[in-house]
């Protein structure tokens, strides 16, 4: 049986994927009904809908970890995690890496910024040492056990150092073992067209909302070369403001009776989560009589 990581590895390699941000389980098992071929934890996401802290390395390792074995257990799909910086340095990127494998994931990406980090569409940003980044995916390769397992060498520079930096240093991760680049908050086409062209390697865009750079169809990044596109928040955010909306309604108006149309329904939970196939295992416990016969 293939890793969670080749999985991830063959499904770019077939055809360009989008890769949902997933903020629950839940999510995870819509994503993997409707077709999605990978999925994403996202640490704004987890951050903010989770904890209810801003995305700025609050959160622990332990903490990303056991939600990422949440996820991975609620799917068969791979899942790619935000690993911020690594939680430390070079030796304690390795100890993500083995973390992040034994809770089930597909691969992680790691980040150039030092701490505290900020989210990569935002001021405020500094990046540590692209020799101290090239020891952090070293560092990552040389731990993972399974060689499936994939790691995504994030640079931050553009809005810090400049496009051309941004560039440098994502050759030298790609030397340091890097198998694929995330060049975080691009703000063209013509940037990412560019970015394609001088960095022979997997590519993964990010398509934030509310960033710096456009909402280029997916069609049209798969055309310029890369292999995969995140959607990390837009799923969190439509949820949010659909939640704001119906606090909102039934504040005013004392009754939820016109918001039915707009709501999952119970059988349509029922049907997501599985529930008839936990209803046959527990009656099959008791012999198919069910419990007290």
């Amino acid at each position: 049986m293939s890793s969670p990581g080749d999985r991830l590895r063959a499904a770019w390699s077939e055809r360009p994927i989008m890769i949902p941000g997933v903020f629950n389980a839940l999510t995870a098992k819509l994503a993997e009904r409707l077709g999605y071929r990978a999925i994403y934890l996202s640490g704004g996401a987890l951050s903010a809908g989770w904890a209810g802290v801003p995305d700025v390395g609050l959160l622990t390792l332990t903490e990303f970890a056991e939600q990422a074995g949440l996820l991975a257990a609620a799917t068969s799909l791979p899942l790619l995690c935000d690993a911020d910086t690594g939680f430390g340095e070079a030796i304690n990127a390795g100890r993500t890496v083995r973390l992040y494998e034994q809770a089930g994931a597909a691969g992680l990406h790691l980040e150039d910024q030092i701490l505290p980090k900020r989210c990569g569409h935002l001021t405020g940003k500094a990046l540590v040492e692209p020799q101290a980044m090239a020891e952090k995916v070293r560092a990552a390769v040389g731990a993972r056990r399974d060689p499936g397992f994939v790691i995504v060498a994030r640079t931050d520079a553009r809005s810090v150092e400049g496009f051309e930096a941004a560039v440098d240093r994502a050759r030298l991760y790609l030397e340091a073992g890097a198998d694929m680049i995330f060049p975080e908050a691009l703000e063209s086409a013509d940037e990412f067209a560019r970015f394609a062209r001088e960095v022979p390697s997997p590519l993964l865009a990010n398509l934030t909302e509310f960033g710096r750079g456009p909402l280029l169809g997916f069609d049209e990044l798969a055309g310029l070369g890369y292999r995969a596109v995140l959607y990390p928040l837009t799923a969190f955010r439509a949820a949010m403001k659909a939640a704001e909306d119906a606090l909102i309604y039934l504040r005013d108006h004392g009754t939820q009776r016109d918001l039915l149309g707009k709501m999952q329904t119970r059988a349509e939970l029922y049907d997501l989560l599985g529930y008839a196939d936990w209803e046959a295992k527990d009656r099959g416990y008791f012999g198919g009589d069910g419990p007290g016969a």
